[in-house]
């Protein structure tokens, strides 16, 4: 970077902060509500902004368009059929969600089962977030930052050090932007960041695109389909390391259920609009990212692949900067880095927020001080902001001492809860009665069958466990709630602290999107460009 690359990068994160703090300032960010839920008062764009910035990270910039250099758009699966759960989280989760006034997923358990099933969740969210998901997003945010616009280079230290240098200075303007504005202040500086990394992402496909037809976008178009054919299919072998096609329908739909629909880092964001109409909407705004999302984080991978011959280093991670490094001109690199910085911070804070949301809601004002006032919520808040965060600050850099198979071990604790999470809240939705001997029961049989898949079925993709064990899960809890139900709810009870007036537009809107879902899938097949 250089000085006006510098400037540029400062003059987007101050006015991008500015914006968002005077944006915020009429939510009451003393009350819970206003701390934890901003306020219910975002809408829709805003909704779709904030959900999008806490899921993306630059690990998924690099990382997916690492995998498409080496397996094409097969990975696109991630992104595309995402917009499948997210249609279905507009058209079935958040009405029932905001129907019962929830702010949390564990809350729903409760309502639904338990209290020891909803502390459970809740706790088995928060030790994910601060052992596995807030170190990695601050870690690897801060590797590819560093990556992509050489600091260690310009602060004439060690890449380590720069490393460190860069994860403490994001994590310590996440803390200070969280323990300031609440949900409402992150939530309003994705907007801005979004629309940013959306025109940034698009900006360099077309860089690319132009940089590969030596001008002429028609001869790059022409140069990877008549290259590199086979990197424009969407569907994996059955024997796929990525995305096996049978598992589109079955493991990995059930994969994206859970993340997109009974996440709280995700549906927090949406739970806190101001109606249940912007909510809907966000979603469907979220959906449509999802799909056009494959342009910037699956295309330029093949496109980098047929710029470089497939040779990019050791690891098809260098593919993505490399391909910045080579495309961008040097102006710009302040205002991208200012994305990419607003991106790393946006997941950081996105996913904070969630964890003291759900230690504060399910722990502290329901089981530490059951008589606490709004106020001393909003408080208690704050103070596990900056203790979890500097948790995180510290634990980020250990990673890279980790051994690589101890990480991957951590990565996938996900799997020991996704599946019972997502049946016990849909189960819950339709069931008049439900067993809360069954819930317990089903996550012991998860947990088991789950561990025993993976040491003995080690060489099976873990979506196709995961297509199996959903249907075995759930058959668990419906047959305890048939023979042993402990409790009987009335689904038509309304607990709604927002308008329910549903968005007239939420099923052609949907419907739209899953045609464009099957078109894509269409279009990178062997009945279309990858023939």
């Amino acid at each position: 970077m250089n000085v006006l690359s510098i400037i540029l990068f400062l003059i987007v994160i101050i006015g991008v902060t500015l914006y968002a703090y005077f944006r915020s300032r009429s939510v009451n960010k003393n009350s819970a509500s206003g701390y934890f839920m901003g306020g219910h008062s975002l809408a829709g764009f805003a909704v779709a902004s904030t959900i999008i910035m806490t899921n993306l990270s630059t690990e998924q910039l690099v990382g997916q368009n690492g995998q498409s250099f080496v397996a094409g758009m097969e990975v696109m699966a991630w992104e595309v059929t995402a917009a499948v759960a997210v249609v279905l989280l507009c058209w079935v989760f958040l009405p029932k969600y905001l129907k019962y006034g929830i702010s949390t997923i564990s809350e729903f358990i409760e309502m639904r089962y338990d209290v020891f099933t909803k502390r459970l969740v809740s706790l088995l969210f928060i030790f994910t977030y601060i052992v596995s998901f807030l170190p990695v997003v601050l870690y690897s945010g801060s590797l590819v930052f560093n990556q992509l616009f050489k600091v260690s280079e310009f602060l004439n230290v060690s890449d380590n050090t720069a490393v460190i240098i860069i994860a403490a200075v994001i994590g310590a303007v996440g803390i200070l932007y969280l323990f300031i504005g609440g949900l409402s202040l992150s939530a309003y500086s994705d907007t801005l960041y979004g629309i940013g990394l959306i025109f940034g992402g698009l900006l360099v496909t077309v860089l690319a695109l132009k940089y590969l037809g030596d001008g002429s976008y028609l001869h790059s178009f022409d140069h990877i389909v008549k290259e590199t054919p086979k990197k424009l299919n969407a569907w994996g072998a059955v024997d796929s390391t990525i995305v096996p096609w049978p598992t589109l329908m079955f493991g990995m739909f059930f994969n994206n259920l859970f993340f997109w629909c009974t996440n709280q880092m995700i549906v927090q964001k949406a739970l806190a609009a101001k109606s249940l109409k912007e909510a809907q909407k966000g979603a469907i705004y979220l959906s449509i990212f999802k799909i056009f999302g494959a342009l910037f984080l699956v295309l330029p991978g093949i496109i980098a692949f047929n710029i470089f011959n497939g040779a990019v280093g050791s690891t098809a991670d260098n593919a993505y900067p490399m391909l910045i490094n080579t495309i961008l001109p040097e102006w710009a690199f302040g205002i991208f880095g200012a994305i990419i910085f607003g991106a790393i911070l946006s997941s950081f804070v996105g996913s904070l927020n969630s964890t003291v949301t759900l230690f504060s809601l399910d722990f502290y004002k329901s089981f530490i001080n059951k008589k606490t006032s709004d106020r001393r919520l909003a408080v208690v808040g704050r103070i596990t902001t900056i203790i979890v965060g500097v948790i995180v600050v510290i634990l980020a850099p250990v990673i890279s001492f980790f051994p690589s198979g101890l990480y991957a071990v951590v990565q996938q604790f996900n799997g020991i809860y996704s599946l019972p999470v997502l049946i016990l809240v849909v189960v819950g939705f339709f069931a008049k009665k439900t067993s809360k001997l069954g819930a317990k029961v089903t996550f012991i049989t998860h947990i088991v069958l789950y561990t025993s898949a993976n040491l003995l079925l080690s060489d099976v993709h873990y979506l196709y466990i995961l297509s199996v064990l959903f249907f075995i899960d759930l058959a668990v809890l419906l047959i305890f709630n048939k023979l042993y139900p402990s409790n009987e709810f009335d689904l038509s009870k309304d607990f709604s602290k927002v308008d329910m007036t549903p968005w007239k537009y939420r099923y052609v809107a949907g419907i739209a999107v899953l045609a464009v879902v099957v078109a894509s899938y269409i279009i990178f097949s062997p009945l279309g460009v990858a023939a």
